[in-house]
């Protein structure tokens, strides 16, 4: 039994840990937003436009977490803000324009990290590496989250409103346009805090993953929240302990074990499971029910117009 707490003895695995608790709970709790709000594309994308801003800190402040922070800030700014206009010049969609940008900003990051003057493995910015947090990477993803909790429980109710009715929100006087451009901001923010965890590639999993899996659970929107928080800390920090067992990597251990989950709640949901969709047992009258139904409503005689004199 000493295997299981052996990672527990060494300093780098407890700042690991530390890590993935935060990174883990503040994307499952973000998740629910972006699920409801249908942004994982965008999410995606974004994420892949983060690589020319780490190269461009690479470049000037080294490995520096502040720097690096702020070039990825930048750089998924730009492509954000950058689709939006080209959208509205042309004759391209958001999201045409968005994958346009963010492919071509992915491939320069590629090349901006040859002139990078410390040495920088292209692999630790793709798929993380949470072994090598540091004290300040910590303190930023503890303030990403708070700000992100903060945020997202003060302002509930209103984007709940956006996200569900935008139409009444607006007439009600809800800046639907600025709680879109807060949830953006705060996706960017998360993505950029997880990628010392899982990197550029994977950080959609921990965006996406826990919100998803909680939906195919419950309809409770509280319990996709607060619950797709405690998943993603908890798929987190077993995906840390499995690569850690398993000599794997770290941030394809995380997302796999998020994606078990996934892959779980889809086949055995005790709701929505696919499982649950054959074998639940149908009424034996159900089928001939419906087809009566039908043709009730074709038969049925229209109502005569009223004509003016």
């Amino acid at each position: 039994m000493l295997w299981l707490t052996e990672p527990l003895h060494y300093e780098f695995m407890q700042r690991a840990l530390l890590g993935c608790v935060l990174v883990g709970f503040t994307n499952g709790f973000l998740s629910a937003f972006i699920v409801l709000r249908r942004l994982a594309l965008l999410a995606d994308a974004l994420s892949h436009s983060l690589l020319p801003g780490l190269a461009v800190g690479a470049i000037f402040f080294g490995l520096a977490p502040l720097g690096l922070f702020s070039g990825a800030v930048i750089a998924a700014l730009l492509v954000g803000v950058g689709g939006q206009l080209v959208a509205r010049t042309s004759r391209l969609k958001d999201e045409t324009a968005i994958g346009a940008l963010y492919t071509v900003s992915f491939a320069l990051g590629v090349i901006l990290l040859k002139y990078a003057r410390v040495p920088v493995d292209l692999n630790h910015f793709l798929f993380g590496n949470i072994l090598g947090i540091s004290n300040t990477d910590l303190w930023i993803i503890y303030l990403v989250g708070f700000l992100a909790s903060v945020c997202l429980v003060s302002q509930q109710r209103p984007l709940l409103l956006a996200l569900f009715e935008p139409s009444v929100a607006m007439s009600v006087g809800v800046p639907v346009a600025r709680l879109n451009y807060l949830l953006i901001t705060l996706m960017i923010l998360a993505m950029i805090a997880s990628l010392q965890a899982v990197g550029v590639v994977l950080s959609i999993g921990l965006l996406v993953l826990p919100a998803a899996t909680i939906y195919l659970l419950s309809d409770s929107y509280s319990l996709m929240m607060w619950g797709g928080g405690v998943l993603g800390a908890a798929g987190a920090s077993i995906g840390l302990l499995l690569s850690y067992w398993t000599n794997i990597p770290s941030g394809p251990a995380i997302v796999l074990v998020l994606g078990a989950g996934f892959l779980a709640a889809l086949i055995c949901g005790p709701r929505y499971g696919v499982l649950a969709r054959y074998l639940r047992p149908r009424h034996l009258h159900g089928e001939s029910l419906a087809r009566w139904e039908k043709k009730t409503r074709a038969d049925a005689p229209l109502a005569p117009q009223s004509t003016g004199d």
